[in-house]
């Protein structure tokens, strides 16, 4: 349920209205925007009468949610939620960032330049995978630990912060200065996961899963913020259909509706989603046109030697080319 107060409501009567629901053994979450400030109740709220409510005079409106994700829902925070790394990042809310860098952590050779390459191009964030999941278990699994670290040096020297997935509940202290932790497709509706996650103070950037629904996807995203995290970022990465010329299916219709949807920031990434290097430019660039936070772009000073998905991964001068193109066309769209 979202009880919308009216402007300049007299704040004792707010402040006894607020009491009064709290005695209701629900917690009100407080969106306060521009020109109104929501209130999203959240817990049993089927005893609350709610006309009781709508004709109090500091009232605007009330309404029940239907959906059940309520705190990831957009009528629950009507504003853009807005992600601040500091230094002047922000994603969401029309701030559009590139996450870039290698599938895989290799060596610190590679992770170091591949990190000052992307940098000198416009990417903000550098993204790196230490703990790889992998379809076959004789794949190369990730440095694990110690790419961490190497992902570490790489942000002492660049100053970029990080992105990582994390494949267990377990590993959670291995991520202390890790600032952003990814759950990647395979794990998004690992519960158990994200309810831990939930518990942190820490960006979330949430992927997809292969064959969910948006709706799923809002949901696990709910399990995040119900305990506690209210910083997650979604990722549309591509799902699976019966085409097989892809890797995956890249559904940009994810952009608007979930925007509809939620106040999340919805970022693309085209890399995972046609797992073809040419690919990544025109994808990216359609990302951008339908409205996109950003891009997750996996980018490898040598993709042939890849450990890790090599045929999907730019070369750092190609994605000069994708951050070039997408300025122009968000300039030319007026965002």
């Amino acid at each position: 349920m979202i009880v919308i107060l009216k402007n300049n409501a007299e704040k004792q009567k707010v402040d006894i209205l607020k009491q009064w629901l709290e005695n209701q053994k629900v917690s009100i979450h407080e969106s306060m925007g521009e020109y109104q400030t929501v209130w999203g109740l959240v817990g049993d709220t089927s005893r609350i009468d709610t006309d009781l409510i709508e004709g109090l005079d500091i009232v605007e409106g009330v309404r029940r949610i239907s959906e059940p994700y309520k705190q990831a829902n957009r009528k629950f925070h009507p504003d853009d939620t807005v992600i601040d790394l500091g230094n002047g990042i922000k994603i969401g809310g029309g701030n559009f960032q590139f996450f870039a860098g290698p599938c895989s952590i290799e060596s610190e050779e590679q992770i170091i330049e591949v990190a000052k390459a992307v940098k000198a191009a416009g990417a903000k964030i550098l993204r790196g995978g230490a703990f790889k999941p992998r379809t076959s278990p004789y794949a190369f699994q990730g440095m694990r630990e110690d790419g961490l670290k190497l992902l570490l040096k790489a942000k002492e020297i660049t100053g970029m912060p990080i992105v990582t997935e994390i494949m267990d509940a377990s590993h959670i202290d291995l991520f202390e200065d890790v600032d952003i932790i990814q759950v990647g497709a395979r794990n998004m509706q690992n519960f158990e996961l994200l309810k831990e996650l939930g518990k942190l103070d820490k960006p979330i950037f949430l992927k997809r899963g292969l064959s969910s629904t948006y709706q799923e996807l809002l949901m696990s995203a709910e399990y995040i913020m119900a305990n506690g995290n209210q910083k997650v970022i979604l990722c549309e990465r591509g799902i699976r259909t019966f085409e097989t010329a892809t890797r995956n299916t890249l559904d940009l219709a994810a952009v608007p509706m979930l925007k509809e949807k939620t106040h999340l920031p919805v970022i693309i990434d085209p890399s995972h989603a046609a797992g073809i290097a040419r690919l990544v430019k025109p994808m990216s660039f359609a990302a951008a046109a339908c409205g996109a936070d950003g891009l997750m772009i996996e980018v490898h000073n040598d993709p042939a030697k890849a450990l890790c998905d090599g045929p999907q991964a730019l070369r750092p001068e190609e994605f000069c080319e994708v951050v070039s193109g997408v300025e122009k066309i968000r300039n030319a769209i007026g965002v």
